[in-house]
C-alpha cells in the first residue's frame, strides 16, 4: 500500500511563522486577547545592546506612558522579554496595535533567534 502523499493539497494555505519579541505591553494576557483573540505560549529571551526608553503616546482619552526599545551605546544593555511564534497575519495586527509611534525591526536575541521586535519610530 502506497504511503498518503504529503504534499500541500489545494484548499490548504501555507501558513508563514515569524518570531516576535516583547518586552511590553504584548506580554499581557488581556492585551493578546484584544489583538489576536487567544493567548500565545512563548519562551523567556533577552535582548542585547538595546535599553528601555519611556516613550507618551496620546490615547484617545490623552496621554498615555509606554516603554520602546532603542539601540544602546552600551552592548551589556539587556532587555527581558518573550519571544512568540506567530503567523504573518498576526504580525500584521501587531502592526496596527502598535501604532506610527513604533517601527518593526528584526534583530537577533541573546537565544540565537531571529525575531521582530518594534522600536521607537
Amino acid at each position: 500500500m502506497p504511503l498518503p502523499s504529503l504534499t500541500q493539497t489545494n484548499n490548504e494555505k501555507k501558513v508563514n511563522m515569524e518570531k516576535l519579541f516583547s518586552y511590553g505591553t504584548l506580554r499581557s494576557k488581556q492585551i493578546q486577547m484584544q489583538v489576536f483573540n487567544k493567548v500565545l505560549t512563548g519562551n523567556p529571551d533577552q535582548l542585547l545592546g538595546y535599553k528601555l526608553k519611556s516613550l507618551q503616546i496620546e490615547e484617545e482619552f490623552g496621554m498615555a506612558d509606554y516603554v520602546v526599545a532603542v539601540p544602546s551605546d552600551d552592548l551589556s544593555d539587556i532587555i527581558y522579554g518573550v519571544v512568540y511564534t506567530i503567523s504573518n497575519t498576526d504580525l500584521a495586527k501587531v502592526d496596527i496595535f502598535e501604532s506610527n509611534s513604533y517601527k518593526r525591526v528584526q534583530v537577533r536575541l541573546k537565544s540565537g533567534i531571529q525575531a521582530w521586535i518594534y522600536t521607537e519610530n
